[in-house]
């Protein structure tokens, strides 16, 4: 009897050790990260029959198991993933808020600036050094538009390294976890006890591995875990680590994507399959504002260039030099300069496959001043062999047609501003990626010339018109306009235009007269009429592709008598005409952008609208999943969280049960000697 009291005593204080030292163990890691409470699991040991009933034999530790839920575990791995792209995104985003929102560094003020300086040429078009400042407030114009598209760059480049770190964390943290695999599958197998530490250690690596990436797992037999990202690509199975890679995308070699690494190489994974976590926060940004701000900030400058340059080539400069002139050899109206939208061929395509170029189309004419249809988006450029597709990527809009020929002539209808053109027809497979304006805000100057010798600012018109000094009646002619195409005139020049019996006549022979922009009319000789109503607009005709029809534009007022004359000329000695100066002053109200519908300045402050809308969601999401965070946080905590309340609880608990089963030990003791000391008599 005594050796069954004092085997149960012992259990019991085995028991109670075993409870002590496990409580010390949950006190010792209350705030080490990733731990997860531990408790005793005791049980009964079998009793022995006496005859009388069965005799208990103390208890045992079944095992000692962590209070655990996968099922709130992985909610806050969910939570995490969340969190960390949103604040990732977040912080990213607000750069480029800072950047753009900015009162000084932002681009209103130079906009503003260079117009101002246009108004001062307008004021005083012979005026040098108003000129002067003209220049200077463009090169402060193209100046600020390189400093934001560099700083845009620069963040490409920011987040090419941010990937490399992230990719190399991810694996770091892959290797670990196969690692633990590999400890854990022995441990269990030896023991056939949960090894709870490392169990810890490896959810601990789960949930930092879901601050860089949205992360899933499933359970082997053995213990271990297989790890996935994506839409099911392998990153751990079981003790193998797999990994991902960085790799240049195929097409855009300035591009870093994530890949699965595999017998063959590196797999490009589409980026809408990485999310969550900091590189999905990083992947989310770059495509989804990045692009479309360093796109649209391009667009705006190639816009303000192709349309001022436009309306420049309808000017005459200082020195009296015009497209009229014939102009001296390397003569260029051109305020500012662009480089042409960029064509990245895929690293895929097939061997041989022909360069594609793209150029910018001339800004269509409207209302005396021009808009361009320029989209802030890149295009994707493929062929199957029998036609050729291109994909606007911002909407996925489409258009096919059997080659870029018949592509461009389709784009004509819905005309997104460039045009394409290839050496040799497109292979089955070929693609390529259309950049028009992802770069061109860095990449814009003022015109070398015109920095050098200011009066080459196109002040004046390079027409003139005169009533006849004979004119009998009170009729008047307008100063005119040129427009698109009105170059092809010049022989035409000087023009007395002669009014008879409701009519006009004596335009040059073989050349076309449109009234009020209506289809024009041939001119088969001198003696050809066309109608004369006062204040019409009377254009002859230079390009007949424009809608209206363009070239010399002027109108006629009043009562003319028969055979009074109204002249057309060459603008000799026009110092002080600032017609076409103040054309280009107008550009600054007028929809110049997105197909009539804004202005430079309209343009950008939506961009700025836009982008700090998406700030504002990015933060605002945040705060909602770190909420979400916190309260997922709470309920794993709850339940597997170290309480050092109940832990000190517990401590008091096992000590009185050690004390307890001490005792008991002490009385088995006792009893044992005292039978020890009767057999002894």
């Amino acid at each position: 009897m005594g050796s069954g009291i004092l085997g149960t005593g012992v259990s019991g204080l085995l028991a109670a050790q075993h409870g002590l030292q496990t409580t010390e163990h949950n006190i010792a890691n209350a705030n080490t990260p990733g731990y997860t409470r531990q408790r005793v699991l005791q049980g009964s040991n079998a009793g022995v029959n006496t005859g009388s009933g069965f005799l208990g034999q103390g208890t045992h530790v079944a095992t000692i198991e962590r209070v655990y839920s996968r099922f709130l575990t992985e909610q806050v791995d969910r939570s995490q993933s969340g969190a960390s792209q949103l604040n990732t995104y977040a912080a990213q985003i607000k750069q480029i808020d800072n950047l753009l929102a900015d009162s000084s560094a932002g681009l209103s003020p130079a906009l503003q600036g260079f117009f101002d300086g246009v108004a001062q040429v307008a004021a005083n078009p012979s005026h040098l050094p108003s000129r002067q400042t003209l220049v200077s407030n463009a090169q402060g114009l193209s100046a600020r538009y390189q400093a934001l598209g560099t700083q845009l760059a620069q963040m490409y480049d920011g987040i090419n390294g941010e990937i490399r770190d992230s990719v190399k964390a991810i694996n770091s943290y892959a290797e670990q976890i196969a690692l633990l695999n590999e400890q854990i599958g022995l441990a269990q197998a030896s023991t056939g006890h949960s090894a709870n530490d490392l169990l810890d250690s490896r959810d601990h690596l789960v949930a930092e591995l879901n601050t860089l990436i949205r992360a899933r797992s499933s359970t082997n037999g053995d213990g271990s875990i297989n790890v996935f990202v994506g839409n099911g690509q392998q990153l751990v199975v079981g003790s193998q680590s797999i990994g991902l890679a960085v790799t240049a995308s195929a097409s855009d070699s300035t591009r870093l994507v994530v890949g699965v690494k595999s017998r063959t190489g590196v797999q490009e994974m589409p980026e809408s399959l990485i999310n969550g976590g900091a590189l999905g926060g990083l992947l989310a940004f770059r495509s989804e504002s990045l692009d479309r701000v360093s796109s649209d900030l391009g667009r705006n400058a190639v816009s303000l260039a192709l349309t001022l340059n436009a309306q420049s080539a309808l000017g005459q400069d200082l020195l009296g030099q015009s497209l009229l002139s014939p102009p001296p050899s390397g003569f260029t109206s051109e305020m500012f300069t662009v480089a042409e939208p960029g064509v990245r061929a895929d690293s895929r395509n097939p061997a041989g496959s022909p360069t594609v170029t793209a150029a910018f189309t001339t800004p269509v004419p409207f209302s005396g001043n021009f808009y361009t249809n320029l989209v802030a988006s890149d295009y994707r450029l493929t062929s199957d062999g029998a036609s050729v597709t291109l994909t606007r990527l911002a909407d996925e809009r489409q258009w096919t047609a059997a080659d870029l020929t018949a592509l461009d002539v389709q784009l004509q209808s819905e005309p997104q501003g460039f045009s394409l053109a290839s050496s040799a027809p497109l292979p089955a497979g070929a693609s390529y990626l259309v950049q028009p304006t992802r770069d061109a805000a860095r990449k814009i100057t003022v015109n070398p010339a015109v920095v050098a010798d200011p009066r080459l600012i196109p002040a004046a018109a390079p027409i003139r018109t005169s009533a006849g000094a004979s004119n009998t009646g009170s009729a008047q002619i307008s100063p005119g306009s040129v427009g698109p195409g009105y170059d092809a005139l010049g022989a035409a020049l000087p023009l007395a235009v002669v009014y008879e019996n409701g009519q006009l006549r004596n335009f040059p022979a073989g050349t076309q007269v449109s009234i009020d922009g209506g289809a024009p009319q041939l001119i088969a000789s001198t003696a050809s009429v066309v109608p004369y109503a006062s204040g019409a607009s009377v254009t002859l005709v230079g390009s007949a592709t424009t809608t209206p029809p363009s070239g010399i534009t002027f109108s006629i007022s009043g009562v003319p008598n028969n055979g009074d004359r109204f002249v057309l000329a060459r603008n000799a000695g026009a110092t002080a005409d600032g017609r076409n100066v103040l054309a280009l002053a107008e550009l600054q109200t007028r929809d110049t952008m997105s197909g009539k519908t804004a202005s430079f300045q309209e343009s950008y402050a939506q961009l700025v609208s836009e982008n700090g809308n998406r700030t504002r969601q990015a933060q605002i999401g945040g705060e909602a999943q770190q909420a979400l965070l916190k309260q997922a946080q709470e309920s794993r905590d709850s339940l597997s969280g170290v309480n050092l309340d109940e832990e000190a609880a517990n401590l008091i608990r096992y000590q009185q049960a050690y004390q307890a089963s001490a005792k008991a030990l002490q009385i088995a003791t006792s009893l044992f000697d005292t039978i020890l000391d009767l057999a002894g008599r």
